[in-house]
C-alpha cells in the first residue's frame, strides 16, 4: 500500500517508520535536534510551502528521509492508496 503526504509525494508503507505531530513532538529538544541533524545532512523533504503540521519519518536505502507535510497525522493515518 501506498500513502500520499501531499503534492506529489507517495510513499511506501513499508518503508514509514512513524507518522508524528509537529506540534506535540518538537515541544521535546530530542526532536528538535533530530529534525536539525536530518536537515543538517540533507534527509528533509519539504513537501509543501503550506504550514507543516505532520513529519514522517521513512526507511530507504539503508537510511532514514524525514517528510515534512501540511497534512495533519490524523488524516494520514486514515489516507492509503
Amino acid at each position: 500500500m501506498y500513502l500520499h503526504v501531499g503534492e506529489d509525494i507517495v510513499l511506501n508503507c513499508g518503508d514509514i517508520v512513524g507518522i508524528f505531530d509537529l506540534d506535540n513532538t518538537t515541544v521535546s529538544p530530542i526532536t528538535r535536534n533530530y529534525l536539525a541533524y536530518k536537515e543538517k545532512e540533507g534527509d528533509v523533504v519539504n513537501v509543501s510551502e503550506k504550514l507543516p503540521k505532520s513529519f514522517i519519518v521513512c526507511s530507504e536505502d539503508g537510511g532514514e528521509k524525514v517528510y515534512i507535510s501540511q497534512i495533519s497525522p490524523g488524516v494520514l493515518s486514515k489516507r492509503k492508496l
